[in-house]
This record gives C-alpha cells, sequence and structure tokens, in this order.
C-alpha cells in the first residue's frame, strides 16, 4: 500500500495518485473503475462518510461522479482513503501536510512517466544517428586508403614542377 509508483507506473497511479486512465473494455472492472457509493466506500475505508466529503472537498480523494452528481469511489480512491487515514493516524500528519505529500507523490510519478518518454525518444534518435552514421560509411569510396595505413618513412620527396619555359 505504500509502495512508491516505479518507472514503469503510469502518473496518478501511486498509492495518492491523481486520476485514472481509461479501461480498454467499457465492461471491464479495473482497480480505478468508479464502482463503489460513498456509503460502501466509508465502510471498506473505516472512515465516516462525511469525513469522505471532507476529502472530496479539500482535494485528497476526488472520486468520479455519476450525472446526478452522486460520487462514485474505485479500488484505488479506497486505498488513497486508507493511505490518508493511516499518514493521519500513524504518522500524525494533519491534512495540509497529507495533501502536499498526495500533489508532491502525483508531481513525481508526472515527471517519471517524461522521463520514460524522454528515455524514449533518446533511444530513437540515438538509433537514427547510428543508422545514419552507417549510411555514411558505407557511402566512403572504397580506391581511398585511410591515413593510419600509411606506412610512414623517413624518405625525403622532392617535387619540381616540369618547367615549359626553359
Amino acid at each position: 500500500m505504500g509502495v512508491p509508483p516505479g518507472p514503469d507506473t503510469p502518473a496518478g497511479a501511486g498509492p495518492l495518485g491523481g486520476r485514472r486512465a481509461g479501461a480498454r473494455n467499457p465492461y471491464e472492472l479495473t482497480e480505478e473503475s468508479p464502482v463503489y457509493v460513498i456509503s460502501v466506500a466509508a465502510q471498506l475505508s473505516g472512515l465516516h462518510p462525511q469525513t469522505l466529503r471532507q476529502y472530496d472537498r479539500i482535494g485528497l480523494v476526488s472520486p468520479d461522479r455519476t450525472a446526478g452528481r452522486g460520487r462514485r469511489y474505485s479500488a484505488r480512491d479506497i486505498e488513497q482513503l486508507r493511505e490518508v487515514q493511516r499518514l493521519s493516524q500513524e504518522e500524525g500528519i494533519n491534512l495540509a501536510g497529507i495533501k502536499r505529500i498526495v500533489e508532491l507523490r502525483n508531481e513525481v510519478a508526472a515527471l517519471r512517466e517524461r522521463i520514460a518518454e524522454m528515455e524514449a525518444a533518446l533511444d530513437e534518435a540515438t538509433s537514427a544517428v547510428r543508422a545514419r552514421e552507417a549510411a555514411v560509411h558505407a557511402s566512403y569510396r572504397r580506391d581511398l586508403v585511410p591515413m593510419h595505413q600509411i606506412q610512414r618513412s623517413s624518405a625525403l620527396v622532392v617535387w619540381r614542377p616540369n618547367r615549359r619555359d626553359r
């Protein structure tokens, strides 16, 4: 539950992460699927429904909303509620501090995702440069002798141009 998101974890997927990504199959239930009404979410998290409303108001845990504006909590939201409760009760952190922790965790997850994107772009650019470099090397003329293959000697060569006007 308290494991920070790794480099392969999408932004907002940490224990106190932000919004959820859409599922591929609309009927597939994932941990981001909003299925629990506030009373069930309160029971599952061990908190009072009014506490859940307060957490929603201050932005600690923001559940999805139905068309009628009713809250629908996902399994990830329940996990976030439990983590907020743990930070509050066991660690003694106030709600403002917990909100800052949530913001920082979301920012770290977003930065990790951005780093992964940049690493992928760098790998792609490196491959393109290597391919271009290989193409340039393949285009070299084979009748030219590289300088390092020429044997060096101490012989002196004197060159005199042909002078026709003599």
